[in-house]
């Protein structure tokens, strides 16, 4: 589970993620340390697809094959506060009851985001990812919208 506070520059469409929180069912922690960077490794990867991460294709060609012209996370685009929950019931196949954590912080992202753009604009973006030029044409097409009428943003 996770969820996101953002802020959001209206004038260019650009989301950028003020605060986290990603909550992790891992049964037992065996090693607490080694389940939050785990954790922390999910968002920060699923931050990619959600806001930026996508391959452009042109006739059947590959636009953006490297890293010079496929955008993923960096640094600047961590939240400026992550926190990570490992909620520990004992229930998992593992010893002392542990389960896998794997990427499961990468899952809830790109939803926990989508709601707080709802939340602050009501805006609801339903394509990912959540690029500037997305955001901003789903807010200027809400504004345009005649009060009443819903905010399904493509």
């Amino acid at each position: 589970m996770g969820a996101a506070e953002i802020r959001l520059d209206g004038e260019t469409g650009q989301i950028r993620v003020e605060r986290y929180v990603s909550l992790a069912d891992v049964g037992r922690a065996i090693n607490p340390q080694q389940c939050h960077g785990q954790d922390e490794g999910g968002v920060v990867m699923g931050l990619g697809p959600s806001l930026f991460e996508a391959l452009q294709f042109e006739g059947g060609r590959l636009l953006n094959p490297g890293l010079t012209q496929y955008r993923v996370p960096t640094f600047e685009d961590l939240p400026g506060h992550l926190e990570t929950v490992l909620v520990e019931n004992g229930d998992g196949p593992g010893p002392y009851g542990a389960k896998g954590i794997g990427e499961s912080g990468l899952i809830p992202v790109a939803p926990a985001l989508a709601n707080a753009l709802a939340d602050l604009t009501g805006v609801r973006l339903t394509e990912l990812p959540m690029t500037p030029e997305r955001v901003w044409r789903a807010l200027q097409q809400a504004r345009r919208r005649p009060a009443g009428q819903g905010t399904g943003g493509r």
